[in-house]
C-alpha cells in the first residue's frame, strides 16, 4: 500500500512544460568538444526544454532545465527579453532559472563572447533561434497549466555510473576534508515529485552529477545523451501511448557538479595500445593525449548511453515513487551580477585575496579523457611550452605580467580577459542565483564546478541559512551550467595540479573563495529575508555589433539524373524479426532548408492498422529506436539514411518508413524551397521467419 500522506499543508501552484529545442540537424558544429570539425549530421534524439513553475501565493520561481550544452548569457538574455514581452516583471533574472544539461551533442552558436564563436563558427541565429522560442514555449505551457499541487522530496545514491576524471587533482585536498567522503564523486540523486491534489503525478525534477559525454565527440547526431535518455524513459513510462515530447508528465534531469565527473566508466586507455594512460597527465607514450580516451560501460557510445542514462532513470523513478517527505513553507529567490575580474576575499584577519582577469591555461589544450585535444599538449602542465607561447604572442599577444602573477602556478596559454577583438573573449559579469523551495535550496552556479568545490559550497549555503533558525535540515542541491558559461571552478588545492579543470578555471586560483562569499551573501540574504536589500550588481553587455556567424548558407539542392527528391536509393528488406535493423535511404535535400524543425519529424515509422486501414505514427526522429542520418556527398547531392533499431517489444505487423525534409532550387534568382516526402516499400516484422 502507498505509505498514506502526513499532516495537510498549503499547497503550492504548480505547472510543468515541455518544449522542442532541436536546432538544425546540419552543418552547424556542436557544442561541447570545441572541435570545429564535429558539425551536426543527422538526429539520435530531439532536444527539449523542460520548465517547472512553483508559486506560494506570494512568491514564484521558474527552473528550467534544457538539453543543451549549457546555458550563455546571450541565451539566458534573449529567454528573459521575451519572457518580459509576454509577462512583464512576473519572470525576471532573480526568479527564473536556467540550466543546461550538458549534452556534448547539441547546435552550437548561441554565444556572444568571442572564444565561443571561434569554436563554434560564430552567432548563428538559426541555432539561437529555436532556443530561444522552445524555452519560452515550455514556459508558456507550464503558466497555462498552473494548478494547486504538492511537493515531495526524495533522495539516494547512485554509485555505478560515475567516475572521477581528475583523481590526481582531488587527492590534492586535505586529507582530513576527503576524508568525510565514502567517494572522490558525489553520487547522491535529488528528486523532486510534482503531483495534483488527487495525488496524481504531473511531473519530476532531479539532479545528479556527471558529464552528458557519453556520445563521444565522433558523434555527428543531434542528440541528448544520457541525461535526456533518462528524461525519455520516464515520460515514455508516464505518458504511455504518447509519443516521445508528447503527454502531459514532464520529467527534469538537471546537471549538478559535475566538473570532475566522467560517465565512462571502464576510465581512461591509450586506445592504440589498450594499456592505462599516464596518470598523471593523461597521455599515452604514442599519439599524446589524444590516444587517452576515456570509454564505457557499453560496446559503443549508443550503447554507453544507453546503459548510463538507464541507470539515472531507474534510481530517480525508484526514488520518486518513495518520495513521501512533503515540502512546504515559502519561496525565496536572490539573484546579483558579479563582476568576477574583480572580486576580494577576506580570507583570514590579515589575508585577502582576489579573483583575476580571466585566463585558459596550457593544459585547458589538452582536452580531457573525455575528449583529448589535436596538439601536443597534456594536462598537469605547470610550465609554459616556448613554442606554443611564441606562437600565441606573434598572434594574439602576450599575457601582462599582473595577469600572470594573478594566475599563477598556471601557464597562461590564452589571455582572455586581455582579449576584447572583435568582442570581449570571456564574460567579466556572472550571475550567481539561490532560490529555495520549502527546505530544499537550488545553488545556480555558472559553470562546472568540480565534486569538492560542490561539496563546500553546498555546505557554505546550507550554514548560512540554517545560521539564523527560519531554515532547518535544508537540502543544498547545485544546478550546474546556469545562467552563464564560465568553464570549470576547482578548489584553490585542485588548482595547483593545473589538469584540464584547473587550467578551465578562468578567474584564477581564488575562484571558488569568491564564489562562496558571494553566494554566502545570497544565503545571508535569504535567511534574514533581505533579499530586497541586495544590490543588483553591474548589467552584462547585449552585444549588437561585431558578432560574426562563419557558416555560409545552405547552397541549392542538386539530385541525380532521372530521380525526384525523396526517391528511394536503397531498399528496405521484405521481412525483419524484433531486434534487428531497418535500413533505407532516400535522395535528400539539406536539412537546413526545412528551417525551425521544432514540433516536427523528418521521419516517421509507420504501422498498418487492419481494423481502420490507416497508417498510425509509432516512431518519430525524436524516438531513441531511430536514427536519422545526412550524408553531404558531392556536387550538391544529399542522401538521408534512416536506421530503425526493431525494440523486441514491437508488434508483428506491416511496416513502413517515410522521410520528410525540403530542397532549395533558383527560380531565376530567386531561392524557392519546396517539401518532398519520400516513403520506403512495406515490409512485414514478425517473431519467426518460418512459416507452418
Amino acid at each position: 500500500p502507498p505509505p498514506s500522506p502526513g499532516p495537510q499543508h498549503r499547497p503550492y501552484l504548480i505547472g510543468v512544460g515541455r518544449a522542442d529545442i532541436t536546432g538544425p540537424p546540419a552543418d552547424i558544429p556542436l557544442m561541447g568538444y570545441a572541435n570545429p570539425q564535429q558539425t551536426a549530421a543527422g538526429i539520435h534524439t530531439r532536444l527539449y526544454s523542460r520548465a517547472f513553475i512553483i508559486d506560494d501565493g506570494g512568491r514564484r520561481v521558474v527552473f528550467v532545465t534544457a538539453d543543451v550544452g549549457m546555458i550563455s548569457q546571450r541565451l539566458r538574455l534573449e529567454v528573459l527579453q521575451a519572457l518580459q514581452l509576454k509577462y512583464g516583471d512576473l519572470y525576471r533574472q532573480d526568479n527564473v532559472v536556467l540550466s543546461g544539461t550538458h549534452t556534448h551533442s547539441g547546435p552550437a552558436g548561441y554565444f556572444q563572447y568571442t572564444l565561443f564563436m571561434i569554436t563554434s563558427k560564430g552567432y548563428i541565429k538559426a541555432s539561437i533561434e529555436p532556443l530561444v522560442n522552445g524555452i519560452v514555449k515550455s514556459v508558456d505551457i507550464a503558466h497555462r497549466n498552473m494548478r494547486p499541487g504538492r511537493i515531495y522530496l526524495n533522495r539516494g545514491e547512485l554509485d555505478d555510473s560515475s567516475l572521477n576524471r581528475s583523481p590526481h587533482s582531488y587527492l590534492n585536498n586535505p586529507e582530513d576534508e576527503r576524508d568525510r567522503y565514502k567517494w572522490n564523486t558525489d553520487k547522491q540523486v535529488l528528486v523532486l515529485k510534482f503531483t495534483d491534489l488527487d495525488g496524481d503525478g504531473i511531473g519530476m525534477l532531479s539532479w545528479f552529477a556527471v558529464h552528458a559525454v557519453s556520445m563521444n565527440y565522433t558523434n555527428q547526431m543531434v542528440s541528448s545523451d544520457n541525461m535526456g535518455y533518462a528524461s525519455y524513459l520516464l515520460e515514455q513510462d508516464k505518458n504511455p501511448g504518447a509519443l516521445p515530447g508528447q503527454g502531459g508528465f514532464v520529467a527534469g534531469f538537471s546537471s549538478s557538479n559535475l566538473g570532475d565527473v566522467s560517465p565512462n566508466t571502464r576510465g581512461p586507455h591509450c586506445v592504440n595500445t589498450g594499456l592505462p594512460c599516464d596518470y598523471l597527465n593523461s597521455s599515452c607514450p604514442v599519439g599524446g593525449s589524444k590516444m587517452c580516451l576515456a570509454s564505457g560501460p557499453g560496446d559503443d557510445m549508443f550503447d554507453s548511453t544507453r546503459i548510463i542514462g538507464h541507470n539515472i532513470y531507474r534510481k530517480a523513478k525508484q526514488l520518486y515513487a518513495g518520495a513521501v517527505e512533503e515540502l512546504t513553507g515559502s519561496l525565496h529567490a536572490a539573484h546579483q551580477w558579479v563582476n568576477m575580474t574583480d572580486v576580494t576575499v577576506q580570507i583570514n584577519d590579515t589575508h585577502t585575496v582576489s579573483t583575476c582577469k580571466p585566463a585558459l591555461g596550457h593544459s585547458f589544450a589538452a582536452g580531457t579523457t573525455d575528449g583529448g585535444g589535436d596538439l601536443n599538449f597534456t594536462q598537469g602542465a605547470v610550465e609554459g611550452d616556448p613554442f606554443w607561447d611564441g606562437i600565441r604572442d606573434a598572434l594574439l599577444g602576450q599575457p601582462s605580467n599582473q595577469t600572470q602573477e594573478c594566475h599563477h602556478p598556471k601557464p597562461i596559454l590564452f589571455s582572455t580577459g586581455e582579449m576584447n577583438w572583435p568582442l570581449p573573449w570571456h564574460p567579466q559579469i556572472v550571475d550567481i542565483q539561490i532560490v529555495t523551495i520549502g527546505s530544499v535550496a537550488v545553488v545556480a552556479v555558472p559553470g562546472e564546478m568540480t565534486t569538492m568545490s560542490g561539496r563546500r559550497l553546498r555546505e557554505t549555503v546550507k550554514q548560512e541559512l540554517e545560521s539564523q533558525g527560519t531554515f532547518r535540515d535544508t537540502q543544498v542541491v547545485i544546478a550546474g551550467l546556469s545562467n552563464v558559461y564560465t568553464h570549470y571552478i576547482t578548489t584553490y588545492e585542485e588548482y595547483q595540479v593545473q589538469r584540464y579543470e584547473g587550467a578551465s578555471t578562468i578567474y584564477g586560483p581564488h575562484t571558488l573563495s569568491a564564489y562562496l562569499h558571494k553566494y554566502r551573501g545570497l544565503a545571508r540574504a535569504i535567511a534574514q529575508d533581505r533579499v530586497s536589500e541586495l544590490p543588483v550588481g553591474p548589467q552584462p553587455p547585449f552585444f549588437k555589433q561585431n558578432l560574426f556567424n562563419l557558416v555560409p548558407a545552405a547552397p541549392v539542392d542538386r539530385k541525380p539524373e532521372n530521380s525526384s527528391f525523396g526517391d528511394v536509393l536503397q531498399q528496405v528488406y521484405p521481412i525483419y524479426r524484433q531486434g534487428d535493423v531497418v535500413s533505407v535511404t532516400f535522395v535528400a535535400g539539406n536539412p537546413r532548408h526545412s528551417g525551425d524543425i521544432r514540433d516536427k519529424t523528418f521521419i516517421t515509422v509507420e504501422i498498418y492498422d487492419n481494423r481502420t486501414e490507416t497508417w498510425e505514427v509509432v516512431h518519430t526522429d525524436a524516438s531513441w529506436e531511430t536514427r536519422f542520418h545526412w550524408l553531404k556527398g558531392s556536387n550538391r547531392q544529399s542522401n538521408a539514411t534512416v536506421d530503425w533499431h526493431i525494440p523486441l517489444s514491437a508488434s508483428s505487423g506491416s511496416y513502413r518508413i517515410k522521410h520528410f525534409g525540403h530542397y532549395k532550387q533558383m527560380k531565376g534568382l530567386r531561392p524557392v524551397i519546396t517539401p518532398y516526402e519520400g516513403t520506403s516499400d512495406v515490409f512485414r516484422v514478425t517473431s519467426s521467419f518460418y512459416y507452418k
